[in-house]
């Protein structure tokens, strides 16, 4: 599979914030940071850009920025601001073009999870599901999670291992990894960004929603297919899930054990990866083996 070119010093890096609102004293730390890597870095002008709304700019703002960074032949990485909510607003309305003739790593998560998805399912290149601008922190440059962007851009081998948890079921799984957030995996059936899963390591996270939403949403999963012919299921952080006034009766893994119990595929639950501080990368679109046993699961990519 065709993935971007690793970076070396000197490379080109985009930022630019195609969803949601993101003030600039929050981008220029991750630009500190990325130039003490090595790192020349070019912002859009949707970083900051405030027009009083949610999105970081109107659809014409944000897409015509976004296009630019695809556009430009300097650019070896683009790296997004935050995510929230908008690039399926704009997915339509890009031209791919310039990208296929010098893809670019495309580095983001949550909201972003519709442009990864989209240029699997439309061109099969790889992407990074990672921290994004609002990840850098002062105090945060040397975490492990952090670094561990600056290894998946640079080509380094990217492997983890993680301590047995309760529902993990035992298992081997070799394959391309595939997914992000939950929510956007969901609302992208049907479309030309729709998720194949067939055979896939499948990554799921979220943030923020209602236990019988998340339920709601897994079964959309299950009814359409997608959770029938995996080859592993990684499942990330589901952080602030929320109750309504009587309680849904499961917690968050048990909701999700509910609708892979019947499969026999490997589950490993708390892969340190979504919307906490911890966030880890992931290569989406290259092969992984995942290795889950009593011992605990080691996730390593391969080649």
């Amino acid at each position: 599979m065709q993935h971007p070119p690793y970076l070396q010093q000197g490379a080109l890096i985009g930022i630019t914030c195609p969803s949601g609102y993101m003030p600039m004293e929050r981008i220029v730390h991750a630009i500190s940071v990325l130039e003490q890597w090595g790192f020349k870095v070019k912002v859009g002008k949707t970083a900051g850009m405030d027009k009083g709304i949610y999105f970081s700019g109107n659809d014409e703002d944000r897409r015509d920025d976004l296009q630019a960074m695809l556009d430009d032949p300097e650019i070896d990485a683009i790296l997004m601001g935050r995510g929230g909510y908008g690039l399926s607003r704009i997915i339509d309305a890009l031209d791919f073009t310039a990208f296929l003739n010098k893809p670019k790593w495309i580095c983001g998560f949550s909201d972003i999870t519709v442009l990864h998805s989209h240029i699997m399912a439309q061109y099969h290149i790889p992407t990074l599901h990672s921290p994004m601008c609002g990840a850098f922190k002062p105090g945060t440059e040397d975490s492990s999670y952090i670094r561990s962007l600056h290894e998946a851009l640079t080509g380094a081998a990217l492997r983890y291992q993680l301590p047995a948890a309760r529902y993990n079921r035992n298992g081997t799984a070799s394959a391309i990894i595939t997914g992000g957030n939950l929510s956007l995996l969901a609302h992208l059936i049907g479309t030309a960004s729709d998720v194949d899963t067939d055979g896939k390591i499948l990554f799921i996270e979220d943030t923020g929603e209602y236990l019988y939403h998340i339920d709601r949403l897994l079964v959309q999963l299950k009814r359409t297919g997608k959770l029938a012919g995996l080859a592993g299921l990684l499942v990330g952080h589901f952080d602030n899930m929320k109750e309504v006034t009587r309680p849904f009766g499961q917690n968050i893994v048990e909701i999700i054990w509910d609708k892979v119990k019947d499969y026999d595929y490997p589950v490993c639950f708390n892969f340190p990866a979504g919307h906490e501080d911890i966030n880890y990368s992931l290569r989406l679109g290259m092969e992984h083996q995942l290795t889950v046993n009593d011992s605990g699961t080691v996730l390593e990519q391969l080649g």
